[in-house]
């Protein structure tokens, strides 16, 4: 099962062991950890600041940064789940798309809100209990499910938007997501809540596994750790709460969402019995299944999970555009969010990955996607065109993917 970047193997060592323990844990597992997605961040930011200092660093273009990374990060969440199990789904991207519509659609015909929300899950628990059905029960490679509902949910999103057109969303609820801020006073209060509720719940842990005597991280990592979120957050809090222009100001309120499914699924994953099952299968499906797993409803309920994600994340995209499309959820939708796991350290074969590695992945390749139009036009290459972008991205996915492969081939070799 997954544990802290910084996990240690006995009752208590100094911080210099504790680095020492996650190297040596990178050598025996392949496991990196938020190590790529961290560092990925920092160069990104280096570089496109140093090149545009003037429009990347702005408070206004910080603040967009934020709307534009969150359903690539929903999205992420929800193909962790999958991809824990070392499956995929194709169809997650078109999935969100379909969602999207089905809401849009019934809000335009004057369905109250709660039903139409009620409407947009229910399809995504019916595409993901269908996907999952095929997988676990018929055993259709997921691969090859997937690739089929890539195409059918398409469809169905081209009957929904018929063939073509754009269904406008007007409801301020729905809009108001990746469109308006939190007051200043809220924001600040929301970062005070999270940061004490992580500073209070890593405190808490440390001490239980003390008394319980098994493997703890020593206080002076968690101090590190609660440092740099108060130093970065109250730094990105600050930031977003000054003016940015056309008088916005304020945390927007996609982040406190993304936040809070962050915490949600984080709890859900390390500390469920049914997350350790997700984790105990995805590492060793035969050990799973003898130790007593029903391999089959896993496997379903994972896919169910993804999609009921990617419902979450079609609506935080149709917040975004204001409007849904034969497009939203399509295009390189679903690569940059398989792309956004690998890069925080979820592995593609399956049994290690994180919620938060999904996030921080899916930042990655926000930022890659803030910065790039932004460079504009650099020794003849136009970096605002779509070429480009897609050609960054995806030798960003090949790169992380190569890493996952080859830390894996050394685990298996020593």
């Amino acid at each position: 099962m997954a544990g802290s970047d910084f996990s240690v193997d006995t009752e208590t060592l100094s911080g210099n062991d504790v680095v020492r323990n996650y190297i040596q844990r990178f050598q025996r597992g392949g496991d990196l950890g938020l190590f790529p997605a961290l560092l990925a961040l920092t160069l990104l930011t280096i570089l496109f600041g140093v090149l545009r200092p003037e429009s990347f660093l702005s408070k206004f273009n910080f603040g967009n940064y934020f709307t534009q990374a969150a359903p690539i990060c929903v999205l992420a969440m929800g193909v962790t789940f999958v991809l824990l199990l070392g499956e995929i789904d194709l169809g997650a991207g078109y999935s969100a798309g379909v969602c999207a519509a089905i809401l849009a659609s019934r809000l335009k015909a004057d369905v109250p809100l709660p039903v139409a929300l009620l409407l947009a899950f229910g399809a995504a628990l019916v595409m993901g209990g269908v996907v999952g059905f095929m997988v676990a029960k018929i055993g259709v490679p997921s691969f090859i499910v997937t690739l089929s509902t890539f195409l059918s949910w398409q469809g169905i999103l081209l009957l929904i938007t018929r063939d073509g057109g754009t269904i406008k969303i007007e409801n301020k609820a729905i809009v108001a997501i990746e469109n308006k801020n939190l007051s200043v006073g809220l924001g600040w209060a929301m970062f005070v809540v999270f940061a004490a509720g992580y500073i209070g719940f890593s405190v808490l842990r440390v001490l239980s596994r003390r008394r319980q005597n098994v493997a703890y991280s020593p206080l002076s990592i968690v101090a590190l750790k609660s440092v740099v979120l108060l130093v970065v957050g109250g730094i990105a809090v600050w930031q977003l709460n000054a003016p940015r222009g056309n008088n916005l100001r304020g945390v927007p309120i996609v982040v406190p969402i993304v936040i809070a499914l962050v915490i949600i699924l984080s709890f859900i994953l390390g500390r469920t019995a049914w997350g350790r099952h997700l984790y105990a299968v995805g590492g060793n499906t035969e050990a799973a299944r003898r130790a007593g797993i029903n391999i089959a409803r896993m496997k379903m309920s994972a896919f169910i999970v993804c999609t009921l994600l990617s419902c979450i994340a079609g609506i935080v995209l149709a917040s975004r555009l204001n409007s849904v499309d034969p497009q939203t959820g399509g295009n390189d939708t679903l690569l940059i969010a398989v792309g956004a796991a690998v890069i925080g350290g979820t592995s593609l074969f399956g049994g290690r990955g994180r919620i938060v590695n999904a996030v921080l992945g899916g930042l990655v390749f926000a930022l890659i996607n803030n910065g790039l139009p932004l460079l504009k036009k650099i020794g003849g290459i136009d970096f605002s065109a779509a070429g480009p972008k897609f050609i960054v991205n995806g030798l960003i996915l090949l790169l992380f993917a190569s890493i996952d492969a080859t830390s894996r081939r050394r685990a298996s070799a020593s």
